[in-house]
């Protein structure tokens, strides 16, 4: 009998068994089956070639139009070109010998062709792609089930096209009986749920769409039940250790610096202070995210917040992704609170507090100071970046964690700062976003996150338009984006221009930017796909070139403070016409002259980060212009995510739109990709249902036995789904 746990290399032989490891990490029986189709093709079906995307291995089902032959230029032999379509649009692909079956590649043969998408003379073409032809035959009857037949398309990797892959299963499944179902008898019952041999026997071998939606819902349920248990475990241990409760004082700091409000709260300001108010009262800690557009008025929820716990003898601790956002929140603070931000100098005001910057590149002195300070408890609110959270910071009594950007910052840094607050508690924590991200939205469903938006539209903002330059296809248009640069600078205007990466070093560590974490490294050695471009090759082409004669700085992380600093006073003082920079401007730089941003490879970035990044211009009076240049093609997916982001500028819709594109990402990883998820079902878009099904189930089931102690067959697929690493991933998440 074959089990989930017996390795593959005596069911499929050593070769395809190591091919399998290396390509897709497939080591077992339980692998294998776990590798579900991502989708269907029925063949008389075939697959949209126009949704190809440039460097991804893909199988695409098409029939053959023509084949052409000619003499190769270069070396010896010739070359076979076979165009196949799909019945919208055509794909070459080109043999550079001759393979088995190439005989059979004839005009109105359909076939599976597999290989790795290039494009040569702005083609989509596949270079020596693996195929496999399907067999025609006379009887019609015969031809329309042959048609009306399910072929599962499988996650491939290079050497290992789909069609190997469903060979393997097949081969597995003809020797493997089954396996004992974790769910209980009664629950499968209840919710009309297919045994699980049954399910994972039809989600390779269906036959029928009826069949595969059987099995898709029962395996969804399994993954939706194992992350509810898990997540259900954690909020039950989290009750053991419960938040310092930071109850609203009258008289004190909060009262003052609402009496001095120079204008009125916003009923979405108001109403969320509200929610935020009542949680810091409790002993239970407030674990909230608060989403809002850029001047939508987060940050003064946050001091409110902040306030009410320094009002109750706590702490606040706020969280910023770069050292240039610290400086900014810690001087806005002070700005907004005045005398109440000057405790033990000279004029304070009575209920006054101290509001600490702590960030790396302070000097050693000041860093001393800012850390006593913090220690004490002389100060009430302290400011910083990661280095806030580092083991030699302590504080006297941490109430609340205000987390800003929060996609900018990992898990376990967080997780790390909630540390800080002692052993016998934990401290309320408020996450800001402008624009949530597939994780934010996915842990909002999954986990004990709870959701408050502030919708109305930031005041005095000008419109910005954004357009996709797409230079593979229209190579004038990047000409006519530096053209509008030097007009809005002749108008007396100011513009950015955003590089994915700093420069090239010997190192891939140093070459990422500190301030910019979703930088990509070079290209691997052999890929098709050039290096992203960088700021230290991008500012001096164009000094040299389109921009020549205009006042061109650079800003990037790795500048030290100070310079940093002196560039950015330089640009907001109106003294640089251009800035070329890295992603350290996404958040925090409010240059109200600046009204136009050039985004360089904006494929290689997120759509959170482009919107954020366009959001720096249009805060003045003159409208925003945002141009976004890529080399991808039209109708790919990257293309489209560019379009659909220049279509729109609600970060709300954004964020759903990411989702759609990226799925959830891992949530039982640190992984931002929808692609390396552990869930390889369950979809946030489509099973909220489902999923919210499966969180009730699961309180019910953790409530009556928190161990799983009776439900050993839960408990093995906790276990299975959230190994220890991801448990504390959850737990910390």
């Amino acid at each position: 009998m074959t089990s989930f746990e017996d390795r593959l290399e005596p069911l499929l032989g050593g070769k395809t068994a190591k091919a399998l490891e290396t390509a897709l990490t497939l080591g077992t029986v339980g692998d294998l089956l776990r590798h579900y189709p991502r989708r269907y093709a029925e063949r008389g079906e075939l697959t949209n070639i126009a949704g190809l995307e440039i460097g991804e291995h893909a199988t695409v089902l098409a029939k053959v139009l023509k084949v052409t032959k000619r003499p190769m230029r270069q070396r010896r032999g010739t070359l076979t070109e076979v165009i196949v379509t799909d019945g919208q649009r055509s794909l070459s692909c080109v043999f550079f010998k001759h393979v088995r079956d190439m005989d059979k590649l004839l005009p109105e043969r359909q076939g599976l062709f597999a290989g790795k998408v290039t494009a040569f003379n702005k083609t989509l073409q596949l270079a020596h792609p693996d195929f496999q032809l399907l067999e025609n035959d006379d009887d019609q009857q015969q031809v329309e089930e042959f048609a009306k037949a399910l072929i599962p398309v499988y996650p491939a990797a290079k050497d290992m096209p789909s069609w190997v892959l469903a060979r393997c299963v097949e081969q597995v499944l003809a020797t493997w009986d089954g396996t004992e179902d974790p769910l209980p008898a009664e629950l499968r019952k209840r919710f009309h749920l297919a045994d699980l041999s049954d399910a994972l026997r039809e989600i390779h071998l269906p036959d029928g769409w009826p069949a595969v939606e059987r099995a898709r819902q029962r395996l969804k349920w399994d993954e939706a039940l194992a992350v509810q248990l898990a997540l259900a475990q954690r909020r039950r241990a989290a009750a053991d250790k419960p938040a310092r409760a930071c109850p609203r004082r009258p008289g004190g700091i909060l009262d003052a610096f609402d009496q001095r409000l120079p204008f009125e709260l916003t009923k979405g300001q108001r109403e969320v202070g509200e929610v935020v108010q009542t949680e810091l009262s409790g002993r239970h800690p407030m674990n909230r995210l608060l989403q809002g557009e850029v001047g939508s008025g987060k940050t003064i929820v946050a001091l409110r917040a902040m306030l009410q716990a320094v009002d109750a003898g706590r702490q606040a601790a706020m969280l910023a992704p770069t050292e240039v956002l610290a400086a900014q929140h810690a001087r806005s603070l002070r700005e907004m609170l005045g005398d109440l931000a000057m405790a033990g100098e000279l004029g304070s005001a009575d209920q006054a507090t101290k509001v600490t910057l702590l960030t790396g590149s302070l000097s050693a002195p000041q860093r001393k100071q800012a850390m006593l300070d913090v220690a004490s408890g002389a100060t009430g609110i302290a400011v910083g970046t990661h280095a806030l959270i580092q083991d030699k910071v302590s504080f006297a009594e941490l109430g609340l964690v205000v987390v800003d950007e929060q996609h900018r910052f990992g898990v376990e840094q967080r997780d790390a700062l909630r540390g800080r607050s002692g052993e016998d508690g934990s401290p309320h924590v408020l996450v800001m976003t402008a624009t949530p991200i597939p994780r934010t939205v996915a842990m909002t469903v999954y986990g004990d996150l709870e959701v408050s938006a502030l919708r109305e539209l930031p005041q005095g903002r000008s419109p910005i338009k954004t357009s996709v330059v797409p230079v593979a296809e229209k190579p004038a248009w990047l000409d006519r984006a530096w053209q509008r640069v030097r007009e809005e600078v002749a108008a007396g205007h100011q513009a950015y221009v955003v590089c994915p990466r700093i420069g090239e070093q010997a190192s891939v560590g140093e070459d990422v930017d500190p301030d910019g974490p979703d930088g990509e490294p070079p290209a691997e050695t052999g890929s098709d796909r050039r290096a992203p471009l960088a700021v230290s090759d991008v500012a001096p082409a164009l000094a040299e070139g389109p921009l020549k004669g205009l006042r061109i700085g650079i800003l990037h992380g790795r500048l030290p403070a100070d310079e940093k600093d002196a560039v950015m006073r330089a640009f907001a003082a109106g003294e640089i016409d251009v800035l070329v920079a890295t992603t350290v401007v996404e958040v925090g730089v409010n240059v109200p002259n600046a009204t136009a941003m050039v985004i360089m490879d904006a494929d290689r970035f997120g759509v959170s980060q482009l919107h954020q990044l366009r959001g720096r211009v249009g805060r003045g009076s003159a409208p925003g212009l945002c141009l976004l240049v890529t080399e991808a093609f039209g109708g790919t997916p990257t293309r489209d995510r560019l379009d659909a982001v220049a279509s729109t500028l609600d970060g709300f819709e954004l964020a759903q739109l990411d989702l759609e594109l990226r799925r959830e990402g891992d949530i039982l990883g640190a992984a931002q990709s929808g692609k390396k998820s552990a869930l390889k079902m369950l979809s946030l878009l489509r099973d909220t249902e489902l999923i919210e099904e499966a969180r009730v189930e699961a309180q019910r089931v953790v409530a009556e036995d928190p161990d799983l102690a009776a439900h050993p067959g839960l408990a093995g697929m906790v276990g299975d789904l959230v190994d220890e690493e991801r448990a504390e991933y959850l737990e910390k998440a």
